[in-house]
Formats: C-alpha cells, structure tokens, sequence
C-alpha cells in the first residue's frame, strides 16, 4: 500500500467534502425569549386550567379561571343539569374543601354515562385543575380521595350466563 492509499482515496478532497456538508445542512434557528408563563394562582383575565375526569364511561374536560364562582356543565347551570342533590353536593365539594367556592368559575363539557358518573368524572376534573392551579392545595385534595381515579367499571357479560355474574336459571326436573 502507499501512501496516498492509506491516507484515503487522492480523488476526494477532504476539506471541499467539509464545506459542501455545512452549506447543504440547514442551520436551526436562535431560540428566541419567550415570556415566562404564569404559575400558581398568578393567573391573567384570559387563560384557564385546564383538567381532565373520568369515571365508569364518563368524561369531563374541566377549566377553571379566578372568577366568582359559577359552575357551568355543558353550559347549564349546575344545579339544572345535575338534578339530584347528591350530585350536585359532590360536583362543589373540591371547592368547597379548598377554600375556592367563590375564587374560581369552573366550565365544563362532559359526556358519556350517566349521571353519577358523569358527576364523579367532573369532581375528578376540577380536583386536577384546582391542583395545577395552587399546589398548596394538592395536599388537601388528596387527603380527601379527590385526585384519585376511580377505576371501577361495569363488568362484562360472560357467555354461558345470563348476565356478569348471573346465571341461568337451573332446573333439576
């Protein structure tokens, strides 16, 4: 082998090779400042939290902002769209038990289920947005079993029975 072998092929010029690469390779651009965004309770006029509920087959997509505290689901009053009073009791009470019944407006668009799931979905949905929004309150909410996902659902029908758990009925004669 000589030289210029070893070296690498003669034909190629390892500097032009450098040169083509760096113009051929789009530079990324600067970053730019961006304006720091609000945390905790220091929230403007305009922008909401936002949080997100499920229970059973229902969904609750949550926002809240400071406001005086009105609470719209599906853009009805609370207590016209939940009509038992149970539920509306549990709709209010991560509000309540933070100390944010009058501090925050609360919006929320839910489907699916029925009405008490779609009750415990949007608990679950202001618990998590009431979080993101103060994280002096996480403890609380969580203490009170507000931030935890209920996980039960309808249990399947299994073949061969009349239902999930039930059975036909059995006749001896």
């Amino acid at each position: 082998m000589t030289e210029e072998q070893s070296e690498g092929s003669p034909l190629i010029d390892p500097e032009k090779v450098q040169s083509v690469v760096q113009e051929s390779v789009p530079q990324p651009p600067l970053p730019q400042s961006q304006p720091d965004k609000p945390t905790g309770s220091t929230l403007g006029e305009k922008e909401y939290i936002w949080g997100l509920g499920r229970r059973k087959k229902s969904i609750a997509r949550v926002r809240i902002r400071p406001g005086s505290g009105k609470i719209l689901i599906n853009k009805r009053e609370v207590d016209k769209y939940f009509t038992n009073p149970r539920d509306q009791k549990d709709v209010r009470s991560p509000l309540v038990a933070t100390d944010n019944a009058e501090r925050y407006d609360v919006w929320a668009n839910v489907y699916g289920g029925g009405s008490t799931g779609q009750a415990g979905a949007v608990v679950l949905g202001i618990a998590r947005a009431l979080a993101k929004a103060d994280s002096d309150t996480y403890g609380t909410l969580k203490g009170k079993g507000y931030l935890t996902r209920d996980s039960r659902i309808k249990e399947r029908k299994k073949y061969g029975q009349r239902g999930a758990r039930r059975s036909f009925q059995f006749s001896k004669r």
